[in-house]
């Protein structure tokens, strides 16, 4: 006997209460279902389109690929990896990081940074360099190494025994209604004591964090402390940008806000925009220079820097730069945090507004006098997600532990002002609608 084939909606679905959406296309800053709805994008789907979806040049570009070659294994040079690779080093990655792997999304390209940094350490003689202090909100991806060094409560749920042991630091954010924390840096310097610091071999954090939190933005001078700790305490820095880099919070990468170069920087997202599966690991000379001594290999993962997907994302790059979409995500994002609070800053459910660029959280509470919280049962931020699919536009919904209501907003870099008050004044609707059960 056999099992009744599943509805289409649900095919792909692990789990049937999670149906996906259906889409049928895409075209600039918009979802095109089945029936021809569109729905608007607020999102960048997971904050990853940049350029916008539908550009004709990117997918010629990928086809011209694919027929020049379906498969090289990624040590191999090809004539689309080479252009990335140049590109990025020339007009891309922070003075000094040199060094460029891909993979094929940001929780691999974790993953590898992690298995990086150990190599690292190894290879340069300190055998018991192995852990890397993450923060207790946080994400980086959903495999195992990924899971453990971040801090992402709903993603880590019964997890727990798979995952290292990896030590968190106190997260270097304001929390709504929480009363005053000691100063994080320190606390960082505290971990660090407390672990030892010849066992310990990195720290990782988001210059923003994304979906852990809503686009909390760290408190002053933190980066640049963590820095200095680094540098004392003979650790590597990495930088977690696979949301925050090229260009997402107005400039070309998170870290730049706060004048930090990182050791090993992690991005993906923007990189291609969301045409193929990419991602990169970059690292400066000095984090190479013991493996390149003693010959060892970072390993790679089989599908990473598809010739097709670095031809993608070399397109995506080039229009960036043609179009200055860096700069205009930096207009737009403060046309779309004015329209943010003029709408929605003063209500009842709005906790608050926060973010760089286009990338900007809303952190949602019960009450915004007391800033009591929706318990975590209500699923608010979903309801609200919701609500907004229902009238044409796509939030996406986030965060974990303490701030377990926020929505994320990320849509591409082109947006243009009637979709921002789109966005804005359904946003207002559906908070209301949600709030009312």
């Amino acid at each position: 006997m056999t099992s009744p084939s599943p509805d289409p909606a649900t095919r792909a679905a692990f789990v049937p209460h999670s149906a996906p959406f259906q889409v049928a296309s895409a075209e600039g800053a918009y979802l095109i279902t089945p029936s021809g709805q569109r729905i608007l994008d607020a999102a960048g789907g997971a904050i990853v389109a940049n350029v916008g979806h539908g550009r004709r040049e990117v997918a010629e570009a990928m086809a011209r690929a694919a027929e020049s070659a379906s498969y090289v294994v990624p040590p191999f040079t090809t004539p689309e990896r080479a252009r990335l690779i140049d590109r990025l080093i020339d007009r891309w990655l922070p003075r000094g990081v040199t060094r460029v792997m891909f993979t094929s999304g940001g929780s691999e390209g974790v993953e590898a940074a992690l298995r990086l940094v150990r190599q690292h350490h190894l290879a340069a003689g300190r055998t018991g360099k192995w852990k890397t202090i993450g923060l207790d909100l946080s994400y980086h991806g959903v495999t195992l190494g990924a899971l453990a060094v971040g801090n992402h409560a709903p993603r880590r749920a019964g997890m727990e025994p798979l995952l290292v042991g990896f030590p968190h630091a106190p997260a270097p954010y304001r929390i709504l209604g929480a009363p005053a924390a000691p100063d994080p840096a320190d606390e960082l310097e505290r971990i660090i004591l407390e672990e030892g610091p010849e066992t310990v071999a990195a720290f990782i954090a988001e210059p923003v964090v994304g979906s852990a939190g809503g686009a909390m933005v760290p408190v002053e001078g933190y980066w640049q402390r963590a820095r200095q700790l680094c540098d004392r305490y003979g650790m590597l820095l990495i930088a977690d940008e696979v949301m925050t880099g090229f260009g997402r919070t107005g400039k070309t990468w998170g870290v730049d806000h706060f004048g930090v170069t990182p050791d090993v920087l992690v991005s993906g997202k923007g990189l291609a925009g969301g045409y193929a599966p990419l991602c990169g690991v970059y690292a400066t000379e000095a984090v190479v220079a013991p493996l390149a001594e003693q010959r060892q290999d970072v390993m790679f993962h089989t599908f990473a820097g598809a010739p097709s997907a670095c031809a993608a994302a070399d397109v995506v790059l080039d229009i960036l730069e043609r179009e200055d979409l860096v700069a205009r995500c930096e207009r737009m994002g403060a046309l779309l945090r004015q329209r943010l609070e003029e709408t929605v800053g003063d209500h009842p459910n709005v906790g608050e507004i926060r973010g760089l660029g286009l990338m900007i959280g809303i952190e949602l509470v019960k009450d915004r006098r007391t800033l009591e919280r929706f318990p975590t049962e209500d699923r608010f931020a979903q309801r609200v997600q919701a609500q907004g699919l229902r009238r044409g536009v796509f939030y996406y919904a986030a965060g974990s532990g303490p701030v377990h209501d926020a929505l994320l907003l990320g849509p591409p870099f082109t947006i243009n002002g009637e979709d921002i008050d789109t966005l804005v004044n359904v946003l207002a609707e559906s908070l209301s609608a949600a709030a009312r059960g």
